[in-house]
């Protein structure tokens, strides 16, 4: 919502102030359909070229946590920390068969049918049952260092994908003030090839081309590059519940008592999604 009101504010007191100051919105109004065709359909076409399909799409989608904020709420992450600790109580107090149907068909567990929201977090109940998997298959002996060396390459893989969009971004943003100098010298040529005419029209021939210096320095710097920004700051957020199963997971293995555990998952999430302790504890007591 947030970058909605921002990109209204840009416009208004961009063009608002323009106006204000004298400027006629006219000529900028006609070059600003062909100026945006040849920046936006050059950004377009270097997009296409530097990525994949499977980039394409996630660039597409990722205008959806822009514009919606982070994925998981403060809720999500309680419940990961709770499902990821009962996972491991049970492991302690009745071993790893008892733990075995749970991570291997968690979809069939009654525990993860209690957190629908967690459970069709595909990622996140991967990250859960692939490492609960490997030490119900070893029988618990695993050492946690290995554990954790595991999750983090996991967790750097997804992270790395997650990513992508917001680098395909960044980069239209750093390329778009240089587009927009390709479709000012494109407006000058075609001037250069009226040079005969009256000043006037020149003026205004001139005026068009420079529109599109405006429009790609505009939209790198007003529009395209903060949204990268922020979608950086979206995906950040959503990692931080992949760390707090992670903490719960391995301070767990190393025998930390569970108020210890619980709040070293806690500790690391955001002020916005860190719930208090005592919260965490009752939650985890069922009260």
């Amino acid at each position: 919502m947030y970058a909605a009101i921002g990109i209204v504010v840009l416009l208004v007191c961009v063009f608002g102030g323009f106006m204000l100051a004298g400027g006629a919105m006219g000529p900028v109004l006609y070059a600003l359909p062909f100026e945006g065709l040849m920046i936006g359909g050059a950004a377009l076409g270097a997009l296409i070229t530097a990525n994949s399909l499977h980039e394409i799409k996630a660039v597409a989608g990722a205008f959806g946590k822009i514009f919606k904020g982070p994925r998981h709420t403060k809720q999500d992450h309680v419940d990961a920390i709770i499902l990821t600790s009962r996972l491991m109580k049970l492991l302690r107090s009745e071993g790893p068969v008892a733990l075995e149907s749970h991570v291997q068909e968690p979809q069939n567990s009654a525990i993860f049918a209690e957190f629908p929201r967690l459970l069709a977090n595909k990622p996140l109940t991967d990250l859960i049952c692939d490492t609960l998997t490997l030490i119900v298959v070893s029988s618990g002996t695993l050492e946690v260092h290995a554990v954790e060396e595991v999750m983090d390459n996991a967790m750097k893989t997804h992270f790395h994908e997650m990513h992508e969009p917001q680098h395909a971004l960044q980069t239209m943003a750093d390329a778009l003030p240089a587009l927009g100098i390709v479709a000012a010298v494109l407006g000058i040529v075609k001037t250069m090839g009226s040079i005969d005419k009256p000043p006037s029209v020149l003026g205004g021939m001139i005026g068009s081309a420079l529109v599109g210096t405006f429009l790609g320095v505009f939209l790198a710097y007003g529009i395209v590059g903060p949204m990268a920004g922020r979608l950086k700051q979206v995906i950040e957020q959503d990692e931080m519940i992949f760390h707090a199963v992670k903490q719960v997971v391995i301070a767990s293995m190393h025998g930390w008592p569970q108020p210890l555990v619980v709040e070293g998952a806690r500790s690391g999430l955001g002020h916005a999604f860190r719930p208090g302790l005592s919260e965490l504890l009752d939650a985890l007591r069922g009260k």
